[in-house]
């Protein structure tokens, strides 16, 4: 690799909030077979081991937190929520998130093709990029970034799959029969680009904060916000 290349590659550590101990181990992992055919001196080192071991970590990992956080779900319901989690679509589109494409190397044909933008190979790189990760730094290191990753999207589909769905109906009731009538959301913050927002909510009863909540979208957000006052107030078990 040339200085620019490790230059390169050292944003993405950034991204990835991690350093690897072997850079050569997250070059690899963008290394497509159309470039290796085209290229002698890579011959059979492109991301396709990496890839393979990586689609395993995943599955490990999603599995893990979605047991974590759906718990006591049945497997059934597990298994048709990792199911939509650890597949191209989702991996394709969290390699976008990261933006995976600028690092790949392609070779003439693909380039050509459009295979920078294929979900499959987008999807493959993201699996590479775990594996990397996975013989670089471990399992720990791999789970703690996936986390960080899905968390958000994990606590949505949480929400929308509570047998009592609705946190705010359950409050309002709740401070009905306290006599407590003056409460209110307030948006206090939105960060990230227009498609990827989140938005932040504060609940008060007479302008006291009681909680807060975020979430992709004002609904969720402020059903977070509910729920957590609902916990603080000691209706709900955290």
């Amino acid at each position: 690799m040339n200085e620019d290349r490790i230059a390169k590659l050292n944003k993405l550590e950034k991204k990835l909030n991690y350093k690897f101990n072997d850079i050569n181990l997250l070059n690899l992992a963008f290394i497509h077979t159309s470039y290796t055919n085209e290229h002698s001196d890579f011959k059979n080192k492109s991301n396709e081991r990496l890839e393979f071991l990586g689609d395993a970590v995943c599955e490990l990992a999603f599995s893990e937190i979605l047991f974590k956080n759906f718990k006591p779900k049945q497997e059934g319901f597990l298994t048709k929520v990792r199911a939509n989690l650890v597949c191209e679509k989702s991996f394709s589109e969290l390699a976008d998130h990261l933006e995976l494409s600028e690092f790949l190397l392609l070779g003439k044909g693909e380039e050509k093709t459009g295979g920078r933008d294929k979900p499959s190979i987008k999807s493959d790189a993201f699996e590479a990029v775990m594996g990397a990760l996975y013989l670089d730094g471990g399992y720990d290191v791999v789970f703690n970034f996936i986390y960080n990753l899905i968390i958000d999207k994990v606590k949505e589909l949480k929400i929308q799959k509570e047998s009592v769905n609705d946190y705010k109906s359950m409050l309002q009731e709740y401070l009905h029969k306290k006599n407590k009538s003056n409460s209110t959301y307030k948006l206090v913050n939105e960060i990230g680009p227009s498609h990827n927002k989140l938005f932040y909510f504060e609940f008060y009863i007479d302008d006291k904060k009681i909680s807060e909540g975020n979430g992709k979208n004002k609904k969720i957000a402020e059903q977070m916000a509910a729920k957590n006052a609902l916990e603080k107030l000691g209706v709900l078990k955290k």
